[in-house]
Formats: C-alpha cells, structure tokens, sequence
C-alpha cells in the first residue's frame, strides 16, 4: 500500500491577534514506486518561478523562518532536482501564471518513510525562482538565491 502525504499551505506574514492565516492551496505527495509524486495548486503567486523546497522543520512560526534551512540529512550542496548532488529537500522550481502554480513533479530522493522522509517537515515557497546552485556565491550554493519565504504547509501522512 503506497502512503499519500498532504500539505496545506498558508501565506507566510505575522499575524495579528483573532486573524486566521490565509490558505493559498494544497501540496499532496504520493509514493509511486521509488519515486514521490508531488502535485497541487498555489494561488496567491506573484507571475513567475518561485523556489520550492522542503524545509528541516515543520514550524511555520516568524513567517515560515521557523521552518529552518532546507532538508539536508546527507550534508550535500545545493543543487536542482536533477544534480547528482543536492539537498533531499531541493525540489527546484514552480511557475506561477497569472496568481497560481500548478505543481506536478517526480522526485526520488524525497520519501514518506525512512532517513529521507519529509512528513513532519515543511514545504516552503520562496519569492524568487532557486537558481539550483549554478552561481558561485554563498547564497547559491546553500539556498539556491531563491529569497524570503512567501508560503508553507506542514507535511502529514493522511489517510485514504
């Protein structure tokens, strides 16, 4: 039986007393043989690439910077979703036209169980696109440059 994963993603911002945080769409993530596919709908976006990654830490707290540095349990540089080396959490990019990203990717580092699992963890959307750790700075070469945090869910096992 393959395990299915979701994350409900709220804008990052502080909020005041009695507001309710505001939901922007849902992530879902679902074992497909040594793979995990990972789909959903952001709206809310500003036009254009935005870093997505999955974060160490499932707190949302201090607009999404709680959520710690990305998910990194081999120690490894960053690196887009196609590097021999890279962060588990490294997922790359997803575009948003007009206000929403449609998501749909297949990632086999990323796991449900085990070492690798990232339930618990948070997915983050960052305001700018991750350059996959191309440039030779600091920046790129442990947050792929993608800037602040505009959004995050925490990821959780959900029954079917």
């Amino acid at each position: 039986m393959s395990a299915t994963a979701k994350a409900y993603v709220f804008k990052a911002g502080a909020l005041k007393e009695g507001d309710a945080p505001s939901l922007l769409g849902v992530v879902e993530f679902k074992e497909e043989g040594d793979e995990v596919k990972v789909t959903g709908a952001i709206n809310g976006l500003s036009a254009g690439e935005h870093g997505f990654h999955v974060h160490q830490k499932g707190d949302l707290g201090d607009s999404c910077k709680n959520a710690a540095g990305h998910f990194n349990p081999e120690k490894k540089a960053h690196g887009g979703p196609d590097a021999k080396e890279r962060h588990v959490g490294d997922l790359g990019n997803i575009k948003a036209e007009g206000d929403k990203a449609t998501i749909s990717i297949k990632d086999p580092m990323i796991k449900l169980s085990g070492p690798h699992s990232i339930v618990g963890r948070a997915i983050v959307i960052h305001e700018k696109a991750d350059d996959l750790g191309l440039k030779d700075t600091e920046a790129s070469r442990t947050t792929g440059d993608a800037g602040n945090r505009v959004a995050c869910g925490v990821i959780a096992i959900v029954d079917e």
